[in-house]
């Protein structure tokens, strides 16, 4: 741990210049053109250099001593730095040492220096792994520059060119080299011309079989709109993404893909493709032995180009899903499309026998009196297919969707069927089909309803309760209230810190906070905002939220406790219904902070397979695999080992085991990333990584309204305005909807309920997305997360209830006052007074309980019933579970709950006071015969 002295270390140059002579720097980053020169150091192992225009000869001085020295460097870094002939000679002898990265930020080049730069940097050097240009200007001739010494080198395992236009004549330069160079791990392009640039290099990685990863960047209109990403491509999990990209371009990628063996997943959601394209992928689909999934959901598909597609089916033996829907195609594709899943006559065989999954339908699929009887067919006489989509279809009637549920009735192989929006599901006469086929048919497993007629009046709730299903709460159901506004892609996305005690996550949180700060302010400024020990041994404990914001993008980093007593609230805040998010797995190398005691390979894999169990038992499976959790590991503590140790490479090994293990649950980013969490240069990499993933996963994610969006900033300036309240009243939601949003008033003439709704159904739409905690009949929302985290649900884990209750029974008056002697003027280090009481009363807390089934009325009829305070299990991870009661009168009965798959995921501890709860309705309230039924339904949600 880096002393207070260590942060606050400030010199000239000449402190510079002993700092890089001594033997424990492992990164030093330069800032040139600076208002004044200095240095400090981040920790005792990193070294943040300024330099001012008056003082650029002392530039070529600490690189000569940085070479000259004993310290075992590995990452450098320029900033703003202009090279001459002289300063990349000086490099050189830099670079032949123990260098691994290195990074030119804003860098200029003079003359032949950035040719002399590649040829000591990539062709001659084997010992970097990795090099960063970022707005530099390096342009084609520089991109072919690089390809050129890179065709010579065996060494380098990732290059990123950020913000600098390479055009069509840099990427023709570099596919060339990517055909002949086969180390190569990791490839980053950002490139205005995306469309050619991306062409190129798809076309170069597929047609060799590489399993090379790579990311390209670009932005539309030639750099006049905001940046999106192009392509990627992860062979950890074999899953291409390409975002966007012209017709030429995507015909490329496919007579690229027809020999390929790398890709397993490819998904073209939201391309403009046309029938030539088709007519080339149909060919791939005939000779590719390794595509599984294809994703082609609006991409403007019409008749012509399905029909192709539908050719190529014939002939393939590998694809188990296809999703078609949002096409503009009609009855004819239809018929195509089934054609080889079905069977014309008794003795004919069904040609495709492995196509597992398919989906088309869409407002603009017209599936016509032709196409119903190719479903009707193919559902009668398949024998393979197990999911069926037909998703937001508004042509077939209701009766047209009871012949389908008729021919249910025989087919044995369809496990679960998807009608999405489709408006034809409605009335009585739909209901009654759906049940008089479950009661013949015992195979179907799942019907989704969301979005239906059948399912927004309430008519569905008998179907789940059939099929043992609970039903849908996605935010899909208020659809219907807010149809007629715009949606757009949401701006706010979530990063959750999971990791046990001590293994760095808030000094992790505050390094990386430190780098999407402005890297041009001044070295005093940059110190200043460090955490000193102080503040460290004071903090409060709870979750705690930081936000940042990159361009237009918001980022949230939720460092999630450590501590075993907040486990139980993890899964209360966690995403849902697919918002977007990103889980970085923390673990530390070491045993404690305080000693050198290395953890064990198992030890490791023992902590990354709890967490992530615990993110993939609290996250919905999604049936594709771009809304899989998005997952990256993070090794602390590691200046302190010695990388070359056998213990380290066993880590790595049992890391990779365990990922292969979770593989088709959560979506893994293929490096682990290894830092001191500490030093902001060592979690650069990572910062930048949370950066560009954010914009990957923001695009991945559902839709949200653009009213939200516009609601998050009218918010956060009512806070501004209002003393940074925490809470919101709903009276004052209404009068902010009222003055400030115009599509939320209420006017002379207006629906007031329907108005009413719609503002409800807003409010649902923030709570979802994780901008505020909302219940439908609370009264209030909470705007400050962090401070409900800490200071309310923090303080009710400690609070000991029990002892105040009979058999875990508790008026709510009694309640009330246990809650305001608790928490009225309690302190916590570094915060203060607590502030519950000046922003909820007591009976808010009390229904606020209720609601999060922390407790329970004994009676719903009676106002003044006892209420129910479940028993709290002593349970965390190496905790074994204990009742709080145990004397010769007690009789203890049950049954052991466990998961289906429980080697990858367990039932959370915040599961069970809940389970108490419910347990107690239906006992109580409920019929019997209602808990075996929710013994089974329970567990549906649980996988």
């Amino acid at each position: 741990m880096a002393t207070s002295s260590d942060h606050s270390r400030l010199g000239d140059l000449e402190v510079a210049l002993e700092a890089v002579q001594g033997c424990s720097l492992h990164s030093v980053s330069f800032f040139l053109s600076q208002p004044a020169s200095g240095c400090f150091r981040e920790t005792e192992n990193s070294l943040n250099v300024n330099i001012s225009k008056t003082d650029i000869s002392f530039f070529l001085r600490l690189l000569t001593a940085c070479a000259g020295s004993k310290n075992s460097l590995r990452n450098v870094e320029f900033h703003l730095v202009e090279w001459d002939h002289h300063q990349v000679m000086g490099l050189k002898a830099l670079l032949n040492g123990s260098i691994r990265r290195v990074v030119f930020q804003k860098n200029r080049f003079k003359g032949e220096a950035f040719s002399e730069l590649c040829e000591i940097l990539v062709k001659r050097n084997g010992e970097i792994k990795e090099v960063v240009f970022s707005e530099s200007g390096i342009g084609p001739d520089g991109a072919g520059l690089i390809a050129s010494a890179l065709k010579e080198n065996d060494s380098l395992e990732e290059l990123q060119i950020w913000e600098d236009s390479i055009g069509s004549k840099g990427a023709e330069e570099l596919s060339k080299m990517i055909e002949i160079n086969s180390t190569l791990k990791v490839l980053t392009i950002f490139d205005s011309s995306s469309s050619i640039t991306a062409t190129s290099l798809i076309s170069a990685a597929l047609g060799r079989n590489r399993a090379m990863e790579f990311h390209i960047w670009g932005s539309e209109n030639g750099g006049k709109s905001k940046t999106s990403k192009v392509v990627e491509f992860f062979p950890a999990d074999s899953n291409l993404r390409i975002y966007r990209l012209n017709i030429s371009g995507a015909c490329r990628v496919a007579c690229a893909l027809g020999m390929n063996c790398t890709v397993k997943s490819l998904n073209l959601t939201g391309i403009r493709l046309k029938s030539r394209w088709a007519k080339e992928f149909r060919w791939v689909l005939e000779q590719n032995h390794s595509l599984v999934e294809v994703n082609l959901s609006k991409t403007c598909l019409k008749d012509k180009a399905v029909v192709y597609v539908a050719a190529g089916l014939f002939k393939n033996r590998t694809l188990e899903r296809l999703y078609l829907d949002g096409n503009w195609y009609g009855s004819i594709a239809i018929d195509h499309l089934l054609c080889p899943l079905s069977r014309f006559s008794a003795l004919q065989i069904q040609a495709n026998v492995t196509l597992k999954s398919v989906t088309f339908g869409g407002g603009k699929t017209k599936i016509g009196r032709e196409g119903l009887s190719a479903i009707l067919r193919m559902l009668t006489t398949n024998e393979s297919l197990s999911h069926l989509g037909i998703y937001e279809d508004e042509n077939l009637r209701p009766e047209e969707f009871v012949k389908i549920f008729k021919s249910l009735e025989r087919n044995a192989s369809l496990r679960c069927l998807s009608l999405k929006g489709c408006k034809g599901v409605r009335g009585e006469a739909v209901l009654q089909a759906i049940m008089e086929t479950l009661q013949v048919n015992p195979w179907i497993e799942k019907i989704d309803l969301t979005g239906t007629p059948l399912q927004i009046s309430g008519m569905s709730s008998g179907i789940y309760q059939r099929l043992g299903q609970n039903e849908h709460t996605e935010p899909e159901g208020d659809r219907d209230l807010l149809k007629d506004m715009p949606m757009v892609m949401p701006k706010s996305c979530r990063v959750f810190l999971c990791g046990q005690e001590y293994a760095g996550k808030r000094t992790l949180c505050q390094s990386i906070s430190q780098n999407f700060s402005s890297p041009n302010l001044p070295y005093i400024d940059q110190v200043k905002t460090l955490l000193s020990p102080i503040d460290q041994a004071v903090r409060p404990g709870g979750m705690k939220i930081k936000t940042f914001k990159d361009e237009d993008t918001k980022i949230s980093i939720w460092n999630l406790a450590g501590q075993h007593e907040f486990y139980s609230l993890h899964d209360l805040m966690f995403p849902s219904h697919g918002s977007a998010s990103i889980f970085l797995i923390i673990t530390s190398l070491f045993r404690k902070p305080s000693n050198r005691e290395q953890k064990t390979p198992s030890e490791v894999e023992e902590d990354i397979q709890y967490w992530l169990r615990f993110v993939v038992s609290n996250s919905r499976r999604a049936v594709q695999q771009c809304t899989l959790p998005s997952v990256t590991v993070v090794l602390t503590h590691y200046d302190k080992i010695n990388q070359s140790t056998q213990n380290l490479q066993q880590i790595v090994s049992s890391i990779q085991r365990v990922k292969d293990k979770f593989q088709g649950f959560v979506e893994f980013y293929q490096t682990v990333f290894t830092v001191d969490a500490r030093s902001s240069a060592s979690v650069g990499k990572l910062s930048h990584h949370i950066r560009k993933t954010s914009r990957t996963v923001l695009q991945r994610a559902p839709r949200v309204y653009q009213l939200c969006n516009d609601l998050i900033q009218i918010l956060s300036d009512w806070r501004a305005e209002n003393h940074k309240k925490p809470v919101m009243r709903w009276k004052e939601f209404d009068e902010l909807c009222q003055i400030k949003v115009p599509a939320l008033r209420i006017r002379r003439h207006s629906n007031k309920e329907k108005v009413e709704s719609r503002r409800r159904a807003m409010a649902s739409c923030l709570h979802h997305i994780g901008e505020v905690i909302y219940f439908d009949d609370l009264g209030f929302l909470i705007l400050d997360n962090e401070w409900f985290c800490t200071e309310v649900l923090g303080q009710l884990t400690r609070l000991d209830i029990m002892k105040h209750t009979t058999n875990g029974f508790i008026s709510r008056k009694e309640l009330e006052k246990v809650l305001k002697d608790s928490l009225q003027g309690h302190i916590i280090p570094g915060m203060g007074n607590l502030k519950v009481f000046e922003n909820l009363e007591a009976g808010d807390l009390v229904s606020m309980m209720l609601k999060l089934e922390l407790g329970y009325e004994q009676n719903l009829s009676d106002p003044n019933s006892l209420l129910l305070i479940p028993a709290t299990l002593e349970e965390g991870r190496g905790r074994a579970q204990r009742w709080q009661l145990n004397s010769a009168d007690c009789l203890f009965t049950g049954r052991h709950l466990e998961c289906d798959d429980s080697s990858r995921t367990f039932i959370t501890p915040g599961f069970f006071p809940r389970l108490q709860v419910t347990f107690m309705f239906h006992i109580l309230v409920a019929p019997s015969y209602h808990v075996l039924r929710f013994q089974r339904s329970c567990f549906w949600d649980l996988i």
